[in-house]
């Protein structure tokens, strides 16, 4: 998960800082998941941050 955990910080770090509260992606188990709360997830190594990574991947966004 490394590789997509530095993507992730990388595209986070160069979103605007004004579109960082806007939704993402849709997650069956947590809803709506905004940039900053993807960012929290990734950052803490939670459990659910695997699998913000992996939609985030298959949507190329990272």
């Amino acid at each position: 998960m490394e590789p997509l955990r530095e993507n992730f910080l990388k595209t986070y770090a160069n979103t605007p800082i004004n579109l960082r509260g806007d939704i993402i992606l849709v997650l069956d188990k947590l809803g709506p998941v905004s940039w900053n709360a993807a960012y929290i997830e990734v950052e803490q190594k939670s459990e659910i941050s695997e699998t913000i990574l992996k939609e985030l991947k298959a949507l190329d966004l990272i």
